[in-house]
């Protein structure tokens, strides 16, 4: 039995007395509920109702005799001109933009398409049906006990980013049966490796229900990093270890759990900017046959086409009050019911754009801010896109963290030995005040990374010269040779222990940089135990060992490393700031709280030494830190020293004189005995004047 129901909240509501369907379409005439009793593509029997209530644009009723579990979708009859943007097809199967679940995956032909491949203004009457995935009802009841958001201060925060397939794919004391899926993730053994390197959040790409091109599917490939969303509040269900329908809804609420009971907070990387439609010749599978032009920015005088700013074929239009709403309520969903703490926006900088360009007053970012629920959680912009004035590193507003590109870029070319570097070199060690100083912005809106997903691996960055892409099926020409056509010695694998070292020598000066770097560090997952993904720079189709971490060839030297200097980072204060930190000039002595530059002879730098274009090595002065701790506990003053010699030659540097502080003691270094964690060099005075390796970064504390 259907009764009106109620327009609101959108989606399938379960209640007592059944569930409650409510979708929004402005350019609808009639729209059917399409209830399934099959699994996803089968040939069970299809029970269409027509939803006979429409309020405020949205279509609703309330249906008795369905509860969670039930499969549906929806069929939307409504004008087809696509000359005007408008494309509905009632023969199209449509998956409801607020599914709480979708199963299974698309069978690629003419039926999913809602025009005709061979006229694409024609509308094709082939039923989709059979070859579409389905929505499924779901029940949100979940016992998360005494969970709780961690909450970690971003100035504490460490953030480690890795693939929820790729991390326990092969990992030997995972059982086989979950491997690669979220329960994989939550192993023992994958969060005890998490917690032993030290860091504080994992961020996750993409877990939206994604969908598998068709173009990689008859490559025999797959869109291994998911960043082709067609379901915003759906767990993607292919990392779901259960054949249990929707069972991914549960399994990744435990595995949230479990890493918060591990102290780890967790972040999901969404991608709001553009959907899995693609544009005018792309397929109809929910957004394009509910409302096209309501959800997609088309262009102005040429409805036909999308604006594009990703590169994707589509953009998502956050003018609009249906797409708005829809990135509002996945993201309040994912806070209220999976219980994440904290958001990467994927091009970010597309959803600032109001009318077609980049506005930092839009109302995607006043709503995010103002929104009471997204206030304790973490909010990351990847702060470009592929459009006009796309670029917008320090555009973002405050409460906003960005991934930052210009450090990335600028350590990558220090450690390369480029000349002309120290005074660039000097802002991104102290957390890019040129970028993010005012505006109620300090250090922590700086995330720092060298390596992340797109691009090569850390290993992969020191060892080849040039990309390998040829797996991926399109002759070499994809993946951006820009910032990353570098290495250190010669390409590939080689028996050299001189290139060897070296090459290990560069992974360490990288990772130390980043870890004594003012702001928020991220690592790129597999990083730490040397994972290759033999040269290729774009593995996002790639769902085999290229990706997937190699657990049986792990660089222990590499992962103790990098454990300590994580460890250092987390026991040193000064290296954890909320504020920009004064400076030093003159020669003058820093006070507590503050930092300074320094020579490689001890002496504060002068504007002179700035302008050196050959200099390749700088010293990082602080002394500690005058803030308190999150709690208002005193922080200790722990002096550091941070030396950092990029040159291709040795250098002697002399400890600053007493007035800086007194005798210091080796705390990371990565050359000889120290890099392996070993003792050796014991105490230095205030003063003394030592041989600094050259390519080789040196941390000083306090003896």
């Amino acid at each position: 039995m259907q009764s009106p129901g109620n327009p609101f909240p959108l989606g399938a509501t379960p209640d007592e007395r059944g569930v409650n369907f409510a979708l929004f379409s402005e350019v609808a005439e009639a729209v059917e509920l399409c209830l399934f009793d099959d699994g996803p593509g089968g040939d069970g029997a299809e029970r269409r109702v027509e939803l006979r209530e429409a309020s405020y644009n949205v279509w609703h009723g309330h249906l008795d005799d369905v509860g969670p579990g039930q499969r549906y979708g929806y069929r939307v009859h409504g004008p087809w001109d696509p000359s005007h943007g408008l494309r509905c097809n009632p023969a199209k199967l449509l998956l409801d933009p607020h599914a709480t679940a979708i199963d299974g995956e698309i069978v690629w032909g003419q039926e999913v398409f809602g025009h005709r491949l061979d006229s694409p203004d024609e509308l094709d009457p082939s039923d989709s049906a059979p070859a579409m995935p389905r929505c499924l009802v779901t029940e949100r009841a979940f016992d998360w006990g005494d969970d709780r958001r961690m909450q970690v201060p971003l100035e504490d925060t460490i953030i480690y980013e890795t693939h929820v397939k790729g991390i326990s794919a092969t990992h030997p004391e995972v059982p086989a049966e979950i491997r690669g899926s979220y329960a994989g993730l939550a192993h023992p053994a994958i969060v005890e490796h998490l917690v032993g390197l030290g860091v504080t959040a994992v961020e996750l790409l993409p877990v939206h229900q994604f969908v598998h091109d068709s173009q990689l599917i008859e490559r025999g490939l797959s869109n291994y990093w998911g960043y082709n969303s067609i379901g915003y509040l759906a767990p993607h269900d292919g990392y779901r270890s259960t054949d249990r329908p929707a069972g991914q809804v549960d399994e990744l609420k435990a595995t949230v759990k479990a890493l918060h009971a591990a102290g780890l907070e967790v972040i999901v990387d969404v991608v709001f900017n553009h959907t899995a439609e693609g544009n005018h010749l792309g397929p109809t599978l929910s957004f394009k046959g509910i409302d096209n032009p309501a959800y997609y920015r088309l262009v102005d005088d040429e409805p036909w086409a999308y604006f594009d700013t990703t590169g994707t074929g589509n953009s998502f239009d956050v003018s609009h009050s249906a797409p708005l709403g829809l990135i509002m309520d996945s993201l309040r969903y994912w806070v209220t019911e999976l219980h994440v703490d904290g958001f990467r926006f994927d091009l970010a900088t597309t959803l600032t754009r109001q009318t077609g360009a980049v506005d930092q007053h839009s109302s995607f970012l006043d709503m995010v801010v103002q929104d009471p629920t997204l206030a304790p959680v973490k909010l990351i912009a990847e702060p470009w896109d592929v459009g006009e004035n796309g670029y917008q590193v320090g555009g973002f507003p405050a409460r906003w963290s960005e991934w930052n590109g210009r450090f990335r870029d600028c350590v990558r070319r220090v450690w390369k030995a480029e000349p002309g570097l120290l005074g660039e070199l000097a802002q991104r060690l102290t957390g890019s005040p040129d970028i993010y100083r005012g505006g109620g912005r300090g250090p922590t809106a700086s995330i720092n990374f060298v390596t992340a997903h797109d691009g090569f691996t850390l290993a992969d960055l020191t060892s080849y010269d040039r990309k390998h892409n040829e797996a991926n099926g399109e002759d070499n020409a994809d993946g951006d040779d820009s910032g990353d056509s570098w290495n250190c010695g010669v390409e590939g694998p080689t028996d050299d222990p001189i290139v060897r070292e070296l090459r290990s020598r560069q992974q360490r000066n990288l990772l130390a940089t980043l870890l004594v770097s003012h702001g928020v560090p991220m690592i790129l997952g597999g990083d730490e135990i040397g994972r290759t993904q033999a040269g290729n720079n774009n593995a996002y189709c790639q769902d085999n060992e290229t990706s997937w971490y190699d657990w049986e060839h792990v660089d222990e030297a590499l992962l103790d490393f990098t454990r300590r200097a994580v460890g250092l980072r987390r026991s040193h204060p000064t290296l954890r700031r909320r504020r920009y930190a004064a400076g030093a000039a003159d020669g003058r002595p820093a006070q507590r709280g503050e930092i300074a530059f320094l020579r490689a002879d001890g002496a504060a730098m002068t504007d002179g030494d700035w302008q050196e274009h050959s200099a390749k090595a700088l010293m990082l002065w602080s002394g500690g830190s005058a803030e308190p701790e999150s709690d208002g506990t005193p922080r200790p003053d722990r002096r550091i020293l941070v030396v950092l010699n990029a040159s291709e030659v040795d250098i002697e540097m002399t400890t600053p004189g007493p007035e800086w502080g007194g005798r210091w003691r080796i705390a990371l270094s990565t050359v000889g005995e120290w890099a392996a964690g070993e003792a050796g060099a014991g105490e230095w005075a205030a003063g003394e004047t030592r041989t600094i390796l050259s390519r080789s970064v040196t941390v000083l504390g306090p003896a």
